[in-house]
């Protein structure tokens, strides 16, 4: 399927989950996550209207944000490593993946007005990155410190192997945690589980193999 045919049955998808949940289809930003995808993809995405992508690596990012059009929003959905925060705050308009005080440190100082999703390890996998839900309210208050890094919300990545469905209770999870820290933005669900995530709330979902197939 084209580029073209897959967005507009993703856009269909989106419109029904978010009816089906009393929910705006307006209120859902669709990130394309673009990583390691050739920029011909993200041109083409582009002509179609996603202004939204996601890159997860900085080296790779870089080229891409200096040849497409300036008004993109480019979120880092990576894991974000401390002494790469400044660089990654001074060219992303969004990370979602902040889960240690240094990395709020290191991206204040950037002095470049950036948004960001706390990331919570709602599985508690070891193998993941991610704060622990009793570890971010104490997270939450040092980005309410800072200067240029906004709080925006929360963001996680649910386990892999399972069902759409069986990915319900962590989403309600997280959403009980962004209720508690009074943020209506939640960053969560991927091309797998989208639609439960957005009857669960999310605000944000990250999308890349439905979009551009696999990855290059």
């Amino acid at each position: 399927m084209s580029i073209k045919s897959q967005l507009e049955n993703i856009q269909t998808r989106i419109d029904l989950a978010a009816k089906s949940a009393n929910r705006r289809p307006e209120e859902i930003t669709l990130v394309a996550v673009s990583k390691t995808q050739p920029l011909e993809l993200l041109q083409e995405a582009y002509a179609l209207g996603i202004r939204h992508f996601g890159e997860s690596r900085l080296q790779e990012a870089l080229p891409k944000i200096e040849a497409m059009p300036k008004d993109i929003h480019w979120h880092f959905i990576g894991t974000l490593q401390s002494n790469k925060a400044k660089r990654i705050a001074s060219v992303f308009s969004t990370v979602h993946t902040f889960c240690k005080e240094p990395q709020v440190f290191e991206a204040d100082k950037a002095q470049h007005s950036i948004d960001c999703f706390i990331e919570v390890n709602i599985a508690s996998e070891v193998q993941k990155s991610g704060i622990a839900p009793f570890e971010l309210d104490e997270l939450h208050a040092k980005l309410l410190q800072s200067k240029h890094v906004h709080f925006r919300g929360l963001m996680t990545i649910g386990p892999a192997g399972l069902e759409p469905e069986q990915m319900r209770p962590y989403f309600k999870e997280l959403r009980s945690l962004a209720e508690r820290v009074g943020s209506e933005s939640i960053s969560m669900g991927m091309s797998g589980d989208f639609e439960v995530a957005i009857q669960e709330g999310a605000s944000h979902i990250r999308i890349g193999t439905a979009i551009f197939g696999s990855r290059q």
